[in-house]
């Protein structure tokens, strides 16, 4: 059976076309509303599309907060989330948006190698904590994070708090998509890149979030995700998976508090 509807989102969003442009033009705006607190397109690896987007808070920096997007590991770039910034940054924080390499063009366990360098070199430009959300695509990958293959321990034990987003914990469904021609996943590369099946890390706070009004197969991913690594899940009433983000943008609201950890 294939699984293509079963993963369609945008389909079953009333108005799914105008996300990506909104997405685009909040974003613009918000990076030419903080002029020199903007640093844009740091370079992490060696690739045009390794590079990450840093925002600087007003003051000393709590900390740092990593917002890694989605689009099925095969579309979108840092330059539609810049907006979901506004949240932590309004609470003292600093923030990365990283882009990544696409499938096809590479595997999606040589995007979890693109994060955990990208993460390395926040890691090395700053002080203090980091606090990973995502995406979809996204929530895999800051997930994967705690996979002491990936990442050195050095940047590891900095990691406090992690909150996936209606994230594709379980990449072994997706072998039975359309999608996959471009994803080039077979069995061994979705077991282990399925976060679902690595051990729970030791001293992260970790918050699956999800959609009430998401697809099926995303709240079955986030359940199953959250129980087995004992992680807190929440099912937010009303959103759907384009619109889950959005309160990333607002400092008070409980996703941001989520990942910020009050």
């Amino acid at each position: 059976m294939m699984l293509d509807d079963a993963y369609a989102n945008a389909a079953y969003i009333d108005g799914a076309d105008g996300f990506p442009p909104r997405w685009e033009k909040e974003a613009e705006a918000f990076r030419a509303s903080l002029g020199a607190r903007a640093q844009l397109n740091v370079r992490y690896g060696p690739s045009d599309r390794q590079k990450f987007d840093f925002f600087q808070p007003e003051g000393v920096s709590r900390g740092t907060a990593v917002f890694v997007h989605g689009g099925y590991w095969k579309a979108f770039d840092k330059s539609y989330w810049s907006h979901l910034a506004a949240g932590p940054l309004a609470r003292g924080y600093a923030v990365a948006v990283p882009s990544y390499d696409l499938c096809p063009d590479v595997r999606i366990s040589e995007i979890s190698s693109q994060i955990a360098a990208a993460l390395t070199e926040v890691a090395n430009r700053t002080q203090g904590t980091i606090v990973l959300s995502g995406h979809s695509a996204g929530g895999h990958l800051v997930a994967r994070m705690t996979d002491p293959l990936l990442l050195g321990a050095e940047v590891r034990d900095r990691i406090t708090r992690i909150v996936p987003i209606s994230p594709v914990a379980d990449l072994a469904p997706l072998l039975q998509t359309e999608m996959n021609d471009t994803l080039r996943l077979d069995e061994a590369e979705a077991a282990a890149e399925s976060p679902i099946k690595m051990t729970p890390p030791h001293g992260v706070d970790v918050t699956v979030w999800v959609g009430a009004a998401e697809r099926p197969v995303f709240l079955e991913q986030a359940e199953n995700f959250a129980r087995s690594w004992g992680a807190k899940h929440v099912v937010a009433e009303g959103k759907h998976h384009f619109d889950v983000i959005d309160p990333l943008s607002e400092p008070d609201s409980d996703l941001t508090k989520a990942l910020l950890g009050s």
